[in-house]
């Protein structure tokens, strides 16, 4: 065997070499997420999820659970738990609105206030904060190749409204 030859990597281990360092970028970025949203935890006792959804609240009071779940892009029912372990913790109260009894409008209250001064920032985790820096280009074929991942790997989408936190 001519020695040149053995040393040139075939295509297959190309290919190989190539999904690994991808694995190791999507290694990358859950391993960033997940460090903020522990570092969050650690530091003011309660979840991610719950604190982008207080700072959601604070934001807009007054605003209901189909308006959060909106604005966090998560199904109604997270929300709802969300809005919860909120109250159940004193960080938010809810309220009947006053032109529509079926709803409620939901505040923070000072407790929900001091928490969120105490919370590493960005409130609703550093992965959405980084696509929003990304270009439109970008965005643009990130979301067409992660839509060619999630195909193979026969995915339930319907995941992408729960989140990360």
């Amino acid at each position: 065997m001519d020695p040149i030859s053995s040393q040139v990597p075939s295509v297959a281990q190309l290919e190989a070499d190539q999904s690994t360092l991808v694995l190791r970028q999507f290694r990358v970025v859950f391993n960033a997420v997940r460090s903020h949203f522990q570092q969050v935890e650690r530091q003011v006792g309660v979840g991610g999820a719950m604190v982008w959804a207080l700072n959601v609240i604070q934001w807009k009071p007054g605003l209901g659970v189909n308006d959060l779940a909106l604005s966090m892009d998560i199904h109604q029912s997270t929300a709802s738990n969300l809005v919860r372990q909120l109250i159940h913790k004193g960080l938010i109260q809810s309220e009947k609105s006053t032109t529509d009894r079926r709803s409620v409008q939901l505040t923070v209250t000072s407790a929900g206030l001091a928490l969120l001064q105490r919370v590493p920032g960005p409130f609703e985790g550093v992965l959405p904060q980084a696509l929003h820096q990304l270009s439109p280009d970008t965005l643009g074929r990130l979301h067409q190749d992660l839509h060619a991942l999630i195909q193979i790997l026969q995915a339930d989408e319907s995941a992408g409204m729960l989140p990360l936190a």
